[in-house]
């Protein structure tokens, strides 16, 4: 395992709260925070993240990376590629990523990742601002199976394999994967991982249901994200959408 600063807690609240602090307090890129448990495990869109103890790897790692603003939402997209090669490395699987932020294995979620970016002040400043890359990834199925509204759409990775499941050694490769893909990243070389994360992509060509952040329901087909990582959606009276926020879900797993 390579030299880097892990705070391993019992229980918190959120690996990424306690990331971003540190982070706010110096931290050092690559410091890692993960967690046997999470009473406020979070995703997008103020959204829970089930985090019972024994059942899962939830972590987040701290960067600082040489940047431009406009291009940190790039990090996400960076970031689930990352963790699929890393998983699909140990455990000899394929996955998909259901865009922006979703890693899929056999159409159900297995794991998400979460990226938020430290103090806004720091980006005015002249200082690299810190992100930190959040990641909940179901190991196990909880005691009594998935609770009832996630049972058809999540799963655990013992599902998939028989090899051995070491969450530290999961930990180690996802954060080494995550650090060589925002090397790639800072070197300008976003098309390669994209045409990389394309090849999992979980929608590209499929009907898509959108909420927008606005409320409104848009139904169309995906085109995939584009050059810039922004999702784009043909609706079906032609009309092309560019996502950026909102909810997109497969038809057929519409929200309430």
């Amino acid at each position: 395992m390579t030299s880097r600063e892990i705070i391993r807690l019992k229980i918190t609240g959120s690996t990424n709260s306690e990331a971003l602090e540190a982070g706010e307090k110096g931290a050092a890129p690559g410091t890692v925070v993960v967690a046997g448990s999470q009473t406020g495990g979070r995703g997008r869109l103020k959204r829970s993240w089930l985090s019972p103890p024994g059942m899962g790897l939830y972590f987040s790692i701290l960067l600082r990376p040489d940047l431009a603003v406009e291009d940190l939402p790039k990090i996400t997209l960076a970031a689930g590629l990352a963790v699929c090669e890393a998983i699909e490395s140990e455990c000899g699987l394929f996955l998909q990523i259901k865009w922006p932020n979703d890693i899929l294995l056999s159409g159900r979620k297995l794991a998400g990742i979460l990226t938020e970016t430290g103090a806004v002040q720091t980006m005015t400043t002249g200082e690299k601002p810190y992100v930190v890359v959040g990641v909940g990834l179901n190991l196990y199925s909880p005691e009594g199976g998935f609770p009832a509204e996630l049972r058809e759409h999540a799963t655990a990775l013992s599902f998939h394999t028989d090899r051995e499941i070491s969450a530290d050694t999961l930990l180690e490769a996802c954060a080494s994967s995550i650090e060589k893909v925002m090397r790639r990243l800072e070197k300008g070389d976003f098309a390669e991982i994209l045409a990389s994360w394309k090849q999992r992509d979980a929608t590209q060509g499929k009907m898509l249901f959108w909420v927008t952040p606005q409320a409104k329901k848009v139904f169309g087909i995906s085109l995939g994200p584009d050059a810039d990582g922004i999702l784009h959606i043909r609706d079906q009276a032609g009309r092309i959408h560019e996502v950026i926020s909102g909810d997109v879900n497969l038809a057929g797993k519409i929200p309430a």
